[in-house]
């Protein structure tokens, strides 16, 4: 059964990139200051600073500013979740941002400099090097890849990348994808080769902002089944599944310069989107009884990770300059909407569909039929040497397990030995001249029958045993060197250094309560020597809340502001959609025969699951 946990935020961090060459050319200000300490990114509006509006702030579990390493944020903020999927839960880090902030570059990293891995990366290194040093358990590791291009799935690891998946749910589940590949790994190396498989498919284009911008949101799935031995010495498995998605960055075309295709690629991107911040607005609002999962494929795919059984972390990635002020705040935004969604992550125990429960099952029928087959040669020996076959009929196959490793040994004897008997005998019958010559072919004939058959045997017992070997070499082992600059001094190094992430996180938790504490305890704390001191604190905090107070307004209006931009955004991409239909309306009306567009309009209709039209195939009518 599963166990149960209380419901947790999603947690979220904040990574914000260096100015890039094109931004410090253009003179560009930097208008993003990070307080790692105190976990706050503060915004100043450029166009706001004549009229002395105050800077915007905004608070998240952690953030990192552009001096920021791989390895550190991996060992502060991601390293946490990836224990919990060893543990069996479901985890999601997903990376979200305007493009060109680096969402990929978090994500991915270098592969060739150890310093500048990305999570993705570092989490295959955490997963395997856990499974090294673990003891008496067994381990399955298989990874899927897959990206969402126009609202179509596509698989990344599939030779023929023309297919189109579909999503399906079950109730026991939840939401697949239908055919997706899974392929299981033993090391770090067959997973990041893998990874490269993939990367190479994806769907990336220059645009203005990025030369190298992800066409696509890219899911990267690991699933780990874990299986040991219970109190109630039982086997029990653990699955846990960690999604590492990379989104494509959201994009305004004024910006971006894109046009034709890139321009449909970003808006069917800017929609699926849109949907993900629907969802979250709809998950934090509490009120709203539908959450609208359904409007992309995107959020039907991460729906157990917003709200559901996962635990996620978001990272969103800004840019400082003062040119995506507009953007960087709109990320922000969203990002803060994001850290009240609660969800119930709980451990997946025992699941029905567990891949390693498979395959203990099918080794274990093979080990039984070797068994079984071993049990028929030595009951042959037994006979062999009583002469009369007595002994062996009486040998029970349980017995023959005791004899097991024994025989292990011999094996290739005891096939040479019955060869090296039939030889014999065969040159017996050829040298015998009391035989007529039918009798000599009939027995001639039978001899070479067992001669096939003994040979036929031996091939059917080598490749079960072959089989057996390569299914076993697919299930990992703790205690044996998977890794192999695995040693005492890095463990210990490892944990010292995931005891000073933890001293870092729980010290910048601390210093946000006491920052939010002060002004509570700084009024009870005051006494006052005269009226006039008392008047003048008061008046000093009464303007402090005067301007909290006006800068709520100033991000009313601000949040306002940028709801006009998007529905005005979401108008002009309706008129463009609109335009084209009307196209093709007019191409139908004036192009195609009333006929055939009758037969078309009879074949096609409407797939609920899938949630778009099909067409029925052409049925030959007899004459």
């Amino acid at each position: 059964m599963s166990k149960s946990r209380n419901s947790e935020s999603i947690k979220v961090v904040v990574r914000c990139r260096p100015m890039n060459k094109k931004e410090v050319a253009a003179n560009f200000e930097r208008v993003v200051s990070v307080d790692v300490k105190l976990g706050q990114i503060i915004v100043r509006n450029p166009k706001d600073a004549s009229a002395s509006e105050p800077p915007k702030v905004f608070t998240f579990d952690s953030v990192y500013d552009w001096n920021s390493k791989q390895l550190d944020l991996y060992d502060e903020t991601f390293r946490p979740l990836v224990d919990s999927v060893l543990l069996g839960f479901n985890g999601t880090i997903f990376a979200y941002g305007q493009t060109g902030t680096g969402k990929t570059y978090t994500m991915e990293g270098d592969g060739l400099d150890p310093e500048r891995r990305g999570v993705i990366p570092n989490s295959f290194d955490h997963i395997f090097t856990h499974i090294s040093r673990s003891q008496n358990q067994q381990y399955l590791v298989s990874a899927s890849y897959l990206e969402i291009y126009q609202e179509e799935i596509r698989d990344l690891l599939s030779q023929d990348q023309s297919c189109r998946l579909q999503l399906r749910e079950r109730p026991d589940t939840g939401v697949y994808v239908k055919e997706l590949l899974s392929i299981v790994t033993k090391s770090v190396r067959e997973i990041e080769e893998i990874m490269n498989v993939g990367n190479k498919n994806r769907s990336v284009g220059a645009t203005n902002m990025n030369e190298q911008s992800s066409r696509s949101h890219a899911i990267f799935v690991i699933k780990v089944e874990c299986s040991e031995v219970g109190v109630d010495g039982e086997n029990h498995i653990r699955v846990g599944k960690l999604n590492l998605v990379d989104l494509a960055g959201s994009e305004r075309q004024t910006k971006s310069g894109t046009q034709g295709e890139r321009l449909k690629e970003a808006t069917k991107i800017n929609l699926s989107l849109s949907a993900l911040g629907n969802v979250i607005s709809a998950l934090v609002d509490g009120k709203s009884s539908h959450i609208p999962y359904r409007d992309s494929k995107l959020t039907r795919l991460l729906q157990d990770s917003l709200g559901g059984n996962a635990r996620t972390v978001m990272v969103a990635n800004i840019g400082p300059a003062s040119y995506n002020v507009e953007e960087t705040l709109t990320t922000l935004r969203y990002s803060n909407r994001a850290k009240n969604i609660k969800n119930k992550p709980r451990i997946n125990e025992d699941p029905k569909d567990a891949l390693l429960r498979k395959f203990q099952k099918e080794i274990a029928e093979l080990k039984a039929q070797l068994l079984k087959r071993s049990g028929k040669k030595k009951r042959r020996r037994q006979r062999k040497r009583a002469g009369d076959g007595t002994d062996g009929d009486d040998l029970e196959e349980g017995e023959t397990e005791e004899e097991e490793d024994e025989d292990g040994g011999d094996k290739g004897d005891y096939w040479r030995e019955e060869q090296e008997k039939l030889e014999r005998e065969r040159k017996a019958i050829m040298e015998d001249r009391s035989l007529v010559a039918e009798e000599k072919v009939r027995l001639l004939r039978e001899k070479e029958k067992k001669m096939e058959d003994l040979k036929r045997e031996r091939e059917v017992g080598e490749m079960l045993a072959e089989k057996v070997k390569e299914m076993e070499s697919r299930l990992l082992v703790g205690g044996k060197n998977i890794v192999d600059h695995t040693n005492e001094q890095q463990k210990m190094l490892e944990q010292r250094r995931q005891e000073i992430a933890e001293q870092t996180r729980r010290e910048r938790e601390m210093q946000q309560q006491v920052e939010s504490h002060d002004e509570e305890t700084l009024e009870l704390k005051e006494t006052y020597s005269s009226l006039q001191q008392e008047v003048d604190f008061k008046t000093k905090k009464l303007k402090k809340l005067f301007a909290k107070l006006q800068a709520v307004k100033a991000e009313i209006l601000d949040i306002h502001e940028a709801h006009i931009n998007e529905r005005q955004e979401l108008e002009q991409l309706q008129n463009e959609l609109t335009r084209d239909l009307k196209l093709k309306h007019l191409i139908i009306e004036n192009f195609i025969p009333l006929e055939e567009k009758k037969k078309i309009t009879n074949r096609a209709y409407f797939d609920e699951e899938d949630e778009y039209w099909k067409m029925k195939p052409i049925t030959r009518v007899e004459k």
